[in-house]
Order: structure tokens, then C-alpha cells, then sequence
């Protein structure tokens, strides 16, 4: 039996003109800071990877993200995961030479699922994240994928969609509650538990974290990764004091 891979702990930067924002369900934003130093910050503090999510993703706004992947690429060595906008096959070949990883797919994907296939063929299922911006909803499972930060309803199961992406070619699913995202209440673990009995890939569990149980809650429920933004932005706690919580929970962290 295969020895289950180490937990690891991912900020993620929400990119719009150059800066990092933050808000509540996507909205009311408020400037967190400059993306590079928040990324020279968090390689400093044992962050496992870093997630950018280019949340305007206009033509303007792209090349701006294009540059700000530059600039971290050169500066921290840890994997960086970059979404937003990302359309084409052409678009991952240009993220993955200014530095990413990994690039997550979410709306383009959703619209025409065989991108999913295009780019797993072309630069490995490693590379690729199925970003899934899901809430509660009246679906067969309950959740929904939702698109455009949250604001437009898919309509499409959020369940059966993660299982379409892993028969089509994606690394590893992000799984975001957008009920949750930014209030702090904890991740949503009902989600995270369904997600995981349907997944073959590795779960990354988004949204909502606002305290150190909620990290341990989510990886009894099946996470792999954990994904937060707001608590490191602004100092709630420290990459560090999670991974010392988790480890004294028994839990094999990187």
C-alpha cells in the first residue's frame, strides 16, 4: 500500500492589477499587497506552493500577471499554480514559460471540456488543476459549479463535473466553496467529504478557513492540500503555527 503524500499548505495571491486583494464571497475587495513580496514572505515561511488567481483577467490585466509570475518565478523555489482567464492551449505554453508549474483551468473549461484533454495531452496531467467554484445548490449532489467568481450559476453538477475532469486528463482539483469563501466559518466539510468519494486525483480544499481545527477538520475529510488566503494576508497565523498545530494532530506535513 502506497504511503500517503505529505499534507501541504498553499496561500493563494488573488491577483487584480498587479495587486493581491481580498474579500468576502469575492466581493467588497480590499488591497492585501504586492503579489511578489507576499510570495518572497510565504517561500520564506515554508508555504508548500503558491496559488495566483488573476481574478479580473482582462487582456490588460493578463499581461500584467504574465509579468508578476516573472518576477516570483525568479525569486521563490517553490511550485506556483496560476488561473484565471486561461483559455486556450496557447495560454498554458506562455504561463508555464514565465515560470508556473501549474496552470488551473475553470470557466474555458467548463464551456468546452475537451481543453481539459488538449492540455493534458500536450504538457502532462502534472501541470493541470480543474479549479471548482462550487456551492450549494438544487443539483443531483447537492453543489454546483458556479463561474465568474461565484456571480453566474453553471447549473452544472459540481460532483459530476469533478469526475468528468479526471477521466478527461487533470492533475488535481481545487475545490473552493464560494458559500464560505472569506467568512472564516470553516471549510465546508460536507463538500470537501463528497468531492473526495468521487476524486482519483489529489483534492486541494478552499474557502473559509478562519481557524487552526479547520485545517485538521479538512484533512479528516479527505484533503490533500489546503488552500488560504485571507488568515496569512493578514497575519491571523502564520504558515509555521498550521503546520505545528497539524503535526501535533498527527498529521505528516512537509
Amino acid at each position: 500500500m502506497s504511503k500517503k503524500p505529505a499534507i501541504r499548505i498553499i496561500p493563494c495571491l488573488d491577483v487584480t492589477e498587479g495587486r493581491v486583494v481580498k474579500g468576502v464571497n469575492f466581493t467588497n475587495l480590499v488591497d492585501a499587497g504586492d503579489p511578489v513580496e507576499m510570495a518572497r514572505v510565504y517561500n520564506a515561511e515554508g508555504a508548500d506552493e503558491l496559488t495566483f488567481l488573476d481574478i479580473t483577467a482582462s487582456s490588460g490585466a493578463r499581461e500584467t500577471m504574465y509579468e508578476v509570475v516573472n518576477r516570483c518565478a525568479a525569486e521563490v523555489f517553490i511550485p506556483l499554480t496560476v488561473g484565471g482567464g486561461v483559455r486556450s492551449v496557447d495560454d498554458v505554453d506562455r504561463l508555464l514559460r514565465a515560470g508556473a508549474d501549474k496552470v488551473s483551468v475553470n470557466t474555458a473549461a467548463l464551456a468546452r471540456p475537451e481543453l481539459i484533454n488538449e492540455i493534458s495531452e500536450r504538457f502532462g496531467s502534472q501541470v493541470l488543476v480543474l479549479s471548482v467554484d462550487a456551492r450549494r445548490a438544487n443539483t443531483p449532489s447537492g453543489f454546483e459549479v458556479t463561474t465568474h467568481g461565484g456571480r453566474h450559476s453553471s447549473g452544472i453538477d459540481a460532483l459530476g463535473w469533478i469526475e468528468q475532469g479526471c477521466s478527461r486528463g487533470i492533475g488535481e482539483v481545487l475545490l473552493n466553496s464560494m458559500d464560505a469563501d472569506g467568512t472564516r466559518s470553516g471549510y465546508d466539510i460536507e463538500m470537501i467529504t463528497r468531492a473526495r468519494g468521487v476524486a482519483t486525483v489529489p483534492l486541494i480544499a478552499s474557502g473559509g478557513a478562519g481557524a487552526l481545527e479547520d485545517f485538521d477538520l479538512a484533512i479528516k475529510a479527505g484533503a490533500d492540500a489546503l488552500l488560504a488566503a485571507s488568515i496569512f494576508h493578514f497575519g491571523t497565523f502564520r504558515i509555521s503555527a498550521v503546520k505545528e498545530y497539524l503535526r501535533g494532530r498527527g498529521h505528516l506535513i512537509r
